[in-house]
């Protein structure tokens, strides 16, 4: 069977990308706490991606026309919640937690890539993969998927990144939960100052509830509007950016750089107007987030995935320097494991999974989490640029 009209391509992948939403909302199956259905929506078009079903000439056509559009549309949606004033409400010892974590975490790939670049694939063709994924342990799987536009990031070698991220995300959230029994010896240990958690607390849970509103149709069909033509515009605007740096001998700075960087840093601009405060914004985005990973898995086969199992070592290596470090820098700075695993999970898995491990705490903490979440995805594209900038040089 293969799929030759580009529109019937498109309803399958959203048919299939809604089916699974769907069936984890009404069955409530304990596979999908294991495997999200992002992941499976990965994992199954590339299986069909594999058996031939996209290898037409209508597919390619219509994923050529969809993939940048909405992707940068996605990019744009996505920052218009990281309003920096929000973020005020975390505190100063907060946000240092949340940036200690990310430090630590590019410290593990920096230092474990050039141990395991030959068994994950060669430095050519796992740079941009890496940094990618790099993108998306600061800020989630939104900013994973922007680093497909701004840097050339190999399909074979993304599905790696993604088997990786699944596996090291499942154990890790899974290790938090069970290291709250010991946050007393951790605490003890490096001496942790408590003092002022329940008064961020409440100030980012009122943050967080302030923002709760129903959005309207008017509401929905203004912002899809807007956020395509912002992609059509910046993607304008990324192609004279590269023009120009191009005379002056910066080309390395090719347009998908560009128009991310141009993207990112108008979304977060909006994102402090009027703007940052139209409801339906993160439904939109969590949209275009499934439609987009659609169209990448539908590209990818699973013979890449081969060289899976090296990458969640590589995977694991990074988080096992990433806890030697936090602890290092808690003893130093007096850091509680709550504060430290709320911060490590919202870089990990974003704002939509640092509650989990917050309120295991206290569920007062949930704001704190979604916070910090919002916090990597501001940063996040930035992050996996400055990533690739340092691991191309391996190649």
């Amino acid at each position: 069977m293969v799929i030759t009209n580009g529109f019937t391509y498109v309803a399958f992948l959203m048919f299939l990308a809604g089916g699974l939403l769907a069936l984890q909302k009404y069955t409530k199956w304990k596979i999908f706490n294991i495997i999200p259905p992002l992941v499976w929506i990965y994992v199954l078009n590339m299986v069909f991606c594999t058996l031939g079903f996209y290898n037409s000439e209508g597919v390619s056509t219509a994923y050529g026309a969809l993939k940048n559009n909405l992707l940068y549309a996605m990019i744009f949606v996505m920052l218009l919640r990281c309003d920096f004033r929000k973020l005020g409400k975390l505190g100063g010892r907060m946000i240092a937690i949340f940036l200690g974590c990310s430090l630590t975490l590019a410290i593990g790939f920096f230092v474990g890539y050039p141990l395991f670049v030959n068994v994950l694939g060669g430095a050519d063709k796992t740079w941009a993969a890496v940094s990618a994924l790099y993108a998306s342990w600061v800020g989630g799987s939104a900013n994973m998927a922007a680093m497909q536009a701004a840097l050339p990031v190999d399909a074979g070698a993304y599905s790696c990144a993604l088997a990786l991220d699944t596996v090291c995300y499942s154990v890790w959230i899974a290790l938090l939960l069970l290291a709250v029994r010991y946050a007393k010896k951790w605490n003890s240990a490096v001496k942790a100052d408590t003092s002022k958690l329940d008064a961020v607390a409440a100030a980012a849970n009122a943050e967080v509830a302030k923002e709760k509103k129903s959005a309207t149709y008017g509401d929905w069909i203004f912002l899809i509007g807007l956020s395509l033509l912002v992609s059509a515009l910046s993607q304008i605007v990324g192609e004279a950016m590269n023009s120009g740096l191009s005379s002056v001998g910066l080309s390395m700075f090719d347009k998908g750089t560009c128009t991310t960087v141009f993207v990112t840093l108008l979304g977060l601009i909006c994102a402090v107007t009027p703007l940052g405060k139209l409801p339906a914004v993160e439904e939109l985005s969590n949209i275009y987030l499934y439609a987009v990973v659609s169209l990448l898995a539908s590209t990818a086969s699973l013979t890449d995935l081969i060289s899976a199992p090296m990458w969640v070592v590589y995977g694991m290596f990074i988080l096992v320097l990433h806890v030697v470090l936090m602890f290092l820098l808690s003893k130093l700075f007096h850091w509680d494991l709550c504060m430290v695993s709320t911060a490590s999970l919202a870089n990990i898995g974003g704002s939509a999974s640092a509650p989990i491990v917050a309120t295991a705490y206290d569920a007062s903490f949930a704001g704190i989490g979604v916070l910090m979440g919002v916090l990597g995805a501001a940063i996040g594209n930035f992050c996996g640029l400055g990533m690739g900038a340092i691991l191309q040089l391996f190649t």
